[in-house]
């Protein structure tokens, strides 16, 4: 079996990982502290971090959905949809991206 990073199926979910996380912490951890707490220090290294991740995911996904003969209104939507979500990222690997072979 191969590795995860020498797959673009593999790369794609830990990308998915990375900035799925990236999104937590920048909506639940990051925001508040700027609004709630007036500590705006970690918006904008996050922010950046998460915006880089997303676009890495959005080009794994479009890449991975072509590789895969994904059909866009059966899959590729949904893929892309779950990178703006707060932990949908974590939901499609489990219901799509896990389901995929790695041969």
């Amino acid at each position: 079996m191969k590795n995860l990073l020498q797959t673009n199926i593999g790369r794609l979910r830990i990308i998915g990982f990375l900035e799925g996380t990236s999104l937590i912490t920048l909506f639940f951890i990051a925001v508040p502290l700027k609004y709630i707490f007036g500590m705006p220090f970690l918006t904008r290294p996050v922010g950046t971090i998460h915006g880089t991740l997303f676009l890495l995911f959005i080009f794994n996904a479009l890449s991975v959905g072509v590789e895969q003969n994904w059909k866009f209104k059966d899959t590729t939507w949904k893929v892309l949809l779950a990178c703006i979500i707060p932990f949908g990222t974590f939901y499609i690997d489990t219901k799509i991206l896990s389901k995929i072979k790695i041969e």
